[in-house]
């Protein structure tokens, strides 16, 4: 078996919250806790909505917008931190960076420090990823049309959107799987990379993965 011919394990998995003792009362201490949290609770605080879905201010695409917004009622600085893309950011450390930024851009313009309830204290969390094997096993890529519309949004997350932290090249599973297969699915790999991994659903995200490969292999819509 040639290594193009490896089969590809599908995994499940599922976040546990694990607190990290930071919080923020207002955006001075929010502040000092981004530039104090280990880099798990910032990756939780943006991918984690994924598998913990959260059912107010959907608006806001991570943690970090919806309490700036719901908790310091500063639209301006939820706004600025909304539209920030992780995928766009060479690792961690560079997204804290760019968030800590906005952060004090923010505090420099306001006359005071905006404070937040009692009730609405940001608490900075942290998530630890555990790995379920399914034990489903695919031995070639048209498999994976078939199979895209079965598998749990836990599959899609692990092996689309952790495998950019896990792997060197920052590309998701299914990508690095089909490039050992050869130029034939380059194509694919093409189309593969084109799906938004951020601003989109894991459902969004799996029914758009189904489409692709199912034109692919012939068996719908181009």
């Amino acid at each position: 078996m040639n290594n193009g011919e490896r089969p590809f394990h599908v995994r499940d998995c599922a976040l546990i919250s694990l607190a990290t003792g930071l919080r923020a009362h207002n955006l001075r201490e929010f502040q000092d806790g981004l530039s104090r949290a280990p880099e798990s609770s910032i990756y939780h605080h943006f991918w984690g909505r994924f598998l913990q879905p959260r059912f107010d201010e959907p608006e806001y695409n991570n943690d970090f917008a919806a309490w700036a917004y719901r908790g310091l009622h500063e639209k301006a600085l939820a706004e600025r931190l909304s539209v920030l893309d992780p995928t766009e950011f060479e690792d961690i450390e560079s997204l804290r960076q760019e968030v800590l930024e906005r952060v004090e851009e923010r505090l420099d313009e306001n006359e005071f420090v905006p404070w937040a309830r009692s009730d609405q204290i940001f608490f900075f969390t942290q998530s630890q990823i555990i790995v379920l094997d399914t034990g489903r096993v695919l031995n070639h890529p048209s498999e994976l049309a078939d199979s895209l519309p079965e598998l749990a949004l836990g599959s899609v997350f692990y092996h689309f959107i952790d495998a950019r932290r896990r792997t060197m090249e920052r590309i998701d599973d299914f990508t690095a799987w089909l490039e050992d297969w050869g130029e034939e699915f380059s194509p694919l790999c093409q189309k593969i990379m084109t799906v938004d991994p951020y601003f989109s659903s894991l459902k969004e995200i799996r029914n758009e993965l189904t489409r692709i490969f199912r034109s692919f292999f012939g068996g719908g819509e181009k």
